[in-house]
């Protein structure tokens, strides 16, 4: 097929790039152990006194952080992905000439991060084996199919908040704020590092604002809880509504970036 002729042909294209860097591979797999056992050693600190707020997630709280620190990574990825790909492509010279290939310039921008997406997905399986192999985290894969739904509509939402960075990189030429505010949001409000029934009553709006919030409840339910589908499809629900929301508003004001850049005649300088 066509598409995946042409998200292979990324797909090497990245790879070549990213082996020319000999240490990033072990630096980034040091990175996911050191960061492991040091939430290992957090999580010893946590007493019993919040058992309650962890029940439905299983009770311990490193198995807690361990599944917020390793999704969260696709949060990174995706909001961040397609604002540097533009911006790379903007300071290098290339961007010209990818937009002269047939492919539209969504379509390039999804090509180019699926290298990403793919070096993210190994940190996370080797932040979830090195929790089960060494420190006795217990996973429940028995709802493999309502895992994937849950990442997928994950995945979805942040990129239509990765189409928003991406077209305020076109139209002013520097990196965008709305990644590194999404990130500081979520790492606080998301349910990252603590439940967000932790969290006062007036901040609470905010969690709800967030997709990461659902997302990680979902994902921590699935693989802690053991739940199913008829579980956690409030999650479900609002996941889709926020990708419906966000891939429509991104995909939008990223055409009409591009649009106004092409007008003015500023899309390639940076």
């Amino acid at each position: 097929m066509l598409i995946v002729r042409r998200a292979f042909a990324f797909l090497k294209r990245d790879i070549c790039i990213d082996l020319s860097y000999r240490l990033r591979l072990p630096a980034q797999l040091a990175s996911v152990l050191i960061t492991t056992v040091l939430f290992f050693f957090v999580g010893k600190l946590v007493g019993p006194g919040q058992a309650g707020v962890l029940e439905q997630y299983g009770g311990d709280y490193f198995a807690f952080v361990l599944i917020g620190v390793a999704f969260t990574d696709y949060l990174f990825v995706a909001v961040n992905s397609f604002g540097d790909e533009i911006r790379k492509g903007q300071m290098l010279g290339t961007l010209e000439a990818m937009l002269v290939t047939p492919l539209s310039s969504t379509a390039i921008l999804v090509y180019s991060s699926l290298y990403q997406f793919a070096f993210t997905s190994l940190r996370v399986i080797v932040y979830l084996l090195t929790g089960v192999a060494f420190f006795g985290v217990h996973l429940h894969v028995n709802h493999v199919v309502t895992l994937l739904l849950v990442l997928v509509l994950t995945i979805l939402s942040f990129w239509g908040i990765g189409l928003l960075s991406a077209a305020f990189v076109i139209v002013f030429k520097q990196k965008s704020p709305i990644s590194w505010a999404i990130g500081a949001m979520s790492g606080l409000f998301g349910g990252v590092m603590f439940p967000v029934e932790l969290l006062p009553a007036w901040l609470k709006p905010i969690s709800a604002l967030l997709p990461i919030t659902y997302s990680l409840d979902a994902l921590r339910m699935i693989l802690l809880g053991g739940a199913g589908i008829g579980d956690v499809y409030k999650q479900i629900i609002i996941l889709f509504i926020f990708t419906i929301v966000l891939m429509g508003v991104g995909l939008i004001v990223f055409q009409r970036g591009m649009k106004m850049a092409r007008q003015q005649g500023s899309l390639l300088y940076y």
